[in-house]
């Protein structure tokens, strides 16, 4: 998982200590020696201790001239802000005020509201307790902790029982899932020929499926009731229950009907109050539907995190999400618990509602967290709205699964072991002693091999073959009405052309450029450099996506072509500019007003008005500008041009050639053993009936886990990873691409919410304290995070040990504290180091090299120090 990121950090996009000072404020300090000129001098003092040199000049740019960056002004920020001299420095401040000069003067005016907020707080809002067919949790809850700010620390005795409590609705989910499935699959088999066969396929497979979307709302009701605004602890009895729930409705088949009447139809089915014409396009199911408010014509795009619930300090707070009517939330944004928007109220991509932060009717809102802007991201109007158009579409749709592709599938697992070469004879005959013989581990191992590699070269065809023939139909730059056939189309080429796998196995190479083409990207003349993209790439059209030359791309690029209404949708051509890095998880709209030689940092906010940017480089939500290039990322140019370069790239591609040919041979291998262990219960099915498959089915969770710890252990020679600073043409960030790749902790999601995710993370390296709970946070490099006792990981949230920016790659430990609280959809960048009981709000980004001290509160993209009189939590009303 490659990463990239400018040499920056700082504030939310909201206000600063520096007022509204920009980097051309470089007045010099009073000559009088007033407190300009005193803070100037202080100021001087520390970052010439930093930096080794006897005087800093005040005039002297941080980055022009003293050659620093972002990670030696982080550590001089962290210096100013332990000492009592001295207001606060922010890495905006920084960037804002390039100089000791402009800096003090900004700090100096920015003294007399010192005593305020240093970014905006949102005002708690009461929330009004709904009547409640069954207690969710204990009425009793332990606010006190989360008010203080400590975490609510759990016994040792309660984690272990609710890991137990856990496992044995693990157990129990798999037997019965196992019966239903054995006796779906025999009744098929009874079947007396093609049409029999396949109209039983049809009622097992619509059975199958039903009862899988059904599940999630019969065991909410039963075991929840209403969800009301409360908190519980974690690990407890209320929390196995509130566990249970959650993890049915996120694996509910039900989102493959995103964007479609069927998907709002569902939630309402769950508790949630959607009105008409809404359209949701975010996979991310919410849990606690019942405090799920949207009104008519309301529009929720892709990847929005909107669960209505939050792990903070040791407990689970859940809160009201209110959406009014028609009412736009863009791309990639979080809306914390106790959030409201009123009717037609906007929020632009990449941004976030904190807790208790509301956007009035009407208004727009953008950043992290969210402040009024003039931007108007709504690209399109409505058009008429046709209730036939709607009925049809979601009649296909329903029709296409029941009779096309759920036959498929159900009819083709009954079939597989007469029509695959080898696994007819490889299956053991009840009571036999196949598997001491070699003839049935040579079967599994054909039969393995053809299914594997026949599986990835069909899927690679039809990647480069249906998309294109589909997208004749589809016209860039007209609007279609939704639930049309276009519609239906658009859809279609979105599903087939994001297909993680691929990206995994030709990204961080030269051949990743060669697949985008096949999907239809547009790369101009590519200058190819065997890292031009990651292995996470993904678009609603790879046909109108385009790339200029001399690009690189880090992972998590999300490419937005379409663009939709209530009724409406439109295809756009996104082009990102020639002689750029756009670092990790951004999403670039069509409207982007960046050009070339751009650098996009991690999570930026990309603009959508005003003037073009170009030689620049880009940071935070809402963005703004720092240095396109340091002295330091200058350090190994010599590497990225000539006869070096061409030596090196060559060797670079024979190493990415080996490992993805090690990646193909370790995922065929672990096909091979599910296909033993599914033989296996076949063979044991007479004697020991659905447990036999119930069992094969904790093997194969407990294999998996094993079996890709090995592997990513196995990749760095089973030691820990160390600190890294090298050029992308050296061998040892080649091992680390190798790494990225070999390792695979998909699986690891299985566990989100209980004990047993640590064990996991400790198998694969981390350090990890105990009773962490993780809701759902992700580590690309284990064995750099330390992470201490108590800490709250809520979803969405990744721990990054590792940035590239162009041709260099770097890399270091961070480590969290006891205690400390990771909000949703956060990001901690690389040296970071969190002291104990830290609290860091939803959707932050803490970038590289900051010093967070105790029980300090940060917020923002780039995150910055809240003052002590900003609101920890929101009020939340108890009965």
């Amino acid at each position: 998982m490659k990463s990239a990121h400018a040499r920056t950090a700082g504030p939310p996009g909201t206000s600063t200590p520096s007022g509204s000072g920009s980097a051309s404020d470089d007045r010099s300090p009073d000559a009088s020696g007033g407190p300009v000129a005193e803070t100037a001098r202080l100021l001087a003092e520390v970052l010439a201790d930093l930096v080794g040199v006897e005087h800093v000049p005040g005039d002297s740019n941080f980055f022009d001239d003293l050659g620093a960056d972002s990670m030696v002004m982080a550590g001089f920020c962290a210096r100013v802000r332990k000492r009592a001299d001295l207001l606060p420095v922010s890495m905006k401040d920084v960037y804002r005020h390039p100089t000791v000069n402009s800096l003090a003067s900004a700090l100096t005016r920015a003294e007399p509201a010192a005593s305020e907020p240093a970014a905006p707080a949102p005002a708690p809002v009461p929330v009004p307790v709904q009547p409640s067919v069954r207690p969710a949790v204990p009425a009793s809850t332990p606010a006190s902790a989360s008010a203080r700010g400590t975490a609510a620390r759990a016994g040792t005795g309660r984690y272990l029982l609710c890991g137990m409590l856990q496992l044995l609705a693990f157990l129990g989910y798999s037997y019965l899932a196992a019966l239903a499935t054995i006796r779906g699959f025999e009744w098929v088999g009874a079947g007396a020929g093609v049409l029999d066969v396949y109209l039983r396929s049809v009622l097992v497979g619509s059975a199958g499926f039903a009862g899988l979307c059904m599940v999630p709302i019969v065991a909410k009701w039963t075991l929840i009731g209403r969800f009301t605004p409360r908190e519980f602890p974690v690990w407890s009895l209320g929390y196995v229950r509130f566990w249970l729930v959650k993890t049915l409705i996120r694996t509910s088949p039900a989102r493959l009907f995103t964007g479609s009447p069927v998907y709002a139809a569902y939630l309402r089915a769950l508790g949630a109050k959607i009105g008409r014409n809404v359209v949701i396009f975010s996979t991310h199911l919410p849990v606690c539907t019942d405090l799920l408010t949207i009104g008519d014509e309301t529009v929720i795009r892709k990847d929005v995190l909107f669960s209505c619930y939050r792990a903070h300090a040791g407990v689970i707070q859940t809160g009201p999400v209110t959406l009014g009517s028609d009412v736009l939330v863009s791309e990639q944004t979080v809306l914390d618990i106790n959030t409201s928007m009123g009717g037609r109220a906007q929020l632009g991509h990449a941004s976030s509602l904190h807790a208790g932060q509301t956007v009035p009717a009407g208004e727009r809102w953008h950043g992290s967290p969210a402040e009024p802007t003039g931007t108007d991201f709504r690209t399109l109007g409505s058009v008429d709205r046709s209730t036939a158009r709607k009925v049809r579409y979601t009649a296909g749709q329903l029709l296409s699964l029941v009779l096309v592709y759920l036959p498929l599938a159900t009819g083709g697992v009954t079939v597989l072991p007469a029509a695959l070469p080898g696994l007819n004879t490889a299956t053991p005959r009840a009571g036999s002693s196949a598997f001491t013989s070699g003839t049935f581990y040579l079967g599994a191992l054909a039969a393995s091999f053809v299914l594997f590699f026949g599986a990835v070269l069909a899927a690679l065809v039809v990647q480069g073959v249906v998309p294109r023939l589909l997208n004749l139909a589809v016209k860039p730059d007209t609007v279609y009405p939704l639930y049309g056939f276009h519609y239906g189309l658009q859809r279609a080429i979105a599903l087939l052309t994001n297909r993680s796998f691929f990206g995994t196995l030709f990204g961080d190479s030269s051949a990743i450029v060669h697949y985008l083409r096949y999907l239809g990207y547009d790369l101009s003349r590519v200058t190819q450099t065997g890292s031009n993209f990651g292995s996470e790439v993904k678009q609603d059209s790879p046909f109108l996506s385009s790339v200029g030359s001399n690009t690189m791309v880090a992972d998590g690029l999300s490419v937005i072509n379409a663009e939709y209404s209530s009724t409406s949708f439109r295809l756009s051509r996104v082009s990102i500019g020639a002689h750029s890095f756009l670092g990790n998880h951004i999403a670039y709209p069509a409207r982007a007003r960046t050009g070339d030689n751009c650098l996009l940092a991690t999570k930026v906010m990309v603009p959508v008005d005003g003037e073009v940017r170009e030689n620049v480089g880009l940071l935070g939500s809402p963005s703004f500008a720092i240095p396109r290039t340091v002295l330091r990322d200058t350090r190994f140019q010599e590497l990225e041009s000539g006869s070096e370069l061409r030596r090196r790239l060559a060797a670079k591609n024979r190493h990415n050639a080996v490992t993805a040919g090690l990646y193909l041979t370790a995922r065929w291998i672990h096909v091979f053993a599910l296909t033993l262990l599914g033989l296996g219960a076949a063979a044991l099915y007479p004697s020991l009936g659905a447990s036999a498959f119930a069992l094969a089915a904790v093997l194969t969770t407990l294999f998996t886990v094993v079996y890709f710890a090995l592997i990513e252990r196995a990749t760095t020679g089973f030691k820990d990873q160390e600190p890294l600073y090298c050029s992308i043409y050296e061998r040892s960030f080649w091992r680390h691409e190798r790494f990225w790749k070999m390792a695979s902790v998909d699986y690891a999601q299985a566990f989100d919410g209980t004990p047993f995710k640590n064990v996991v993370w400790r198998l694969l390296g981390a350090r990890i304290g105990k009773r962490v709970f993780d809701d759902g946070c992700f580590f690309p490099e284990r064995t750099l995070v330390t992470i201490g006792d108590d800490c709250t990981l809520n979803a969405g949230t990744v721990v990054q040990c590792h940035s590239q920016e162009d041709g260099a790659f770097k890399s270091d430990r961070t480590t969290i504290g006891d205690g400390c609280t990771l909000g949703v959809g956060a990001l901690v960048h690389y040296g970071v180091t969190l002291a104990d009981h830290v609290e860091l709000a939803c959707d932050s980004f803490l970038m590289k090299g900051e010093q967070v001290p105790q029980r300090a509160r940060w917020a923002g993209n780039p995150a910055r120090q809240l003052s002590g009189d900003t609101p920890a939590t929101p009020l939340i009303q108890r009965p």
